[in-house]
């Protein structure tokens, strides 16, 4: 069954904010739906560009695959953001490979009709290159992380963000809401899942964190900040 969000959600995207109504309709009409299951591939990296996609509901996993074979997550891809941003650059192909995490619906433009789409209405452009320099800005902050902090600040740097991203208020503190196991966070940080278990097991026994079935809470995020945010 195909899903057709409403023009009050299809207006707050990153990609559509600002759009006037009228336009609204006439992109909604424009664009093809797709619907993933858990563990569905959108795009695999190297494949050509065609589409570009929004994602409606559920979440996605960006990771390009190194030379090594050692897999890296990128970024998680959540409700109202753009999967394929290589289709706004002519003749490209995807960087990397995106996999749905949950159940996910999308709606998406071919990559000619987005070039048409950006000519007709000018603030799509505009919110294209802001969405562009955003990621561009994410991926400066994550090499700098990588290149000159310790682990332990770069595991709480991600997480910190993660929950600023997609989490929710619970009894036990916030909660990451999509699966996350610690091979996800050892593939985001840059560092083995070793590692990672090391660290996020001292941090349960304090009582920072509580993980377990691929779900982490931040039951003390004023503590996990504390270690993100303390000097080398």
């Amino acid at each position: 069954m195909d899903y057709y969000p409403d023009l009050d959600l299809f207006a707050r995207t990153e990609l559509l904010q600002g759009t006037p109504p009228d336009a609204l309709r006439v992109l909604q009409a424009w664009a093809g739906r797709r619907r993933l299951a858990a563990g569905d591939i959108l795009f695999q990296q190297g494949d050509r560009t065609t589409s570009l996609f929004l994602v409606i509901a559920g979440r996605l996993r960006a990771s390009q695959m190194a030379q090594g074979g050692q897999q890296i997550i990128i970024r998680y891809i959540g409700p109202g953001e753009v999967a394929g941003c290589a289709a706004f650059v002519e003749n490209d192909t995807h960087p990397g490979t995106v996999t749905a995490v949950d159940d996910s619906h999308l709606i998406g433009w071919t990559s000619a009709s987005l070039r048409q789409i950006m000519e007709r209405y000018p603030v799509i452009a505009i919110n294209a290159v802001a969405l562009l320099c955003r990621r561009y800005h994410e991926m400066q902050i994550r090499l700098r992380e990588v290149s000159t902090e310790r682990v332990e600040r770069r595991i709480g740097h991600t997480l910190l963000r993660l929950a600023h991203q997609s989490g929710g208020r619970t009894a036990r503190g916030i909660e990451i809401a999509f699966p996350l196991s610690r091979r996800d966070l050892a593939e985001m940080v840059g560092t083995t899942l070793y590692t990672v278990s090391r660290i996020v097991s001292v941090w349960e026994e304090r009582g920072i964190v509580s993980s377990g079935r691929r779900r982490v809470v931040l039951c003390k995020p004023h503590a996990l900040a504390a270690i993100a945010d303390e000097e080398e």
